[in-house]
């Protein structure tokens, strides 16, 4: 059955990420073949550029490592993002873990010291909110 999935663009090869690379994940694009696939990178829709300072959710609010508030850019691309879910009839969401925007059931804690903890990113939050269930790559290819 095919299914309709958005996915975290840098898990797909997209050169989007912070330090200008990608997530790319060859077992996952396999998985997915058979599905119909929605790229998105909700920091680029918000607006940051590729490269950028890595950003944390520091007290609620994401932060880059030079303590600047991008918060109104991942809130703003994480919206978008989601329209274009819903737009789409996406069924499903496979996102990069620990990300401040599609983490999923964990992410850095806001110290920048690489230490995790139990929580979601804004777009993760987002899609639940729009009622859009949202998985790692990893919990994915366990289904």
């Amino acid at each position: 059955m095919t299914v309709r999935i958005v996915v975290s663009a840098c898990l797909l090869g997209e050169n989007c990420k912070y330090n200008g690379k990608n997530n790319f994940d060859p077992l996952l694009c396999e998985a997915l073949n058979e599905h119909e696939v929605l790229p998105v990178c909700p920091e680029v829709l918000g607006g940051l550029s590729v490269p950028r300072c890595p950003c944390e959710i520091v007290g609620g609010a994401v932060m880059n490592k030079n303590g600047e508030n991008v918060d109104s850019q991942f809130r703003s691309g994480a919206a978008k993002a989601v329209k274009i879910a819903l737009e789409n009839g996406a069924q499903l969401a496979v996102l990069q873990p620990r990300s401040p925007s599609c983490g999923v059931g964990e992410i850095y804690d806001g110290s920048f010291s690489g230490t995790k903890i139990k929580g979601d990113g804004i777009f993760a939050r987002a899609l639940a909110a729009a009622g859009i269930k949202a998985v790692t790559p990893k919990e994915f290819l366990d289904i």
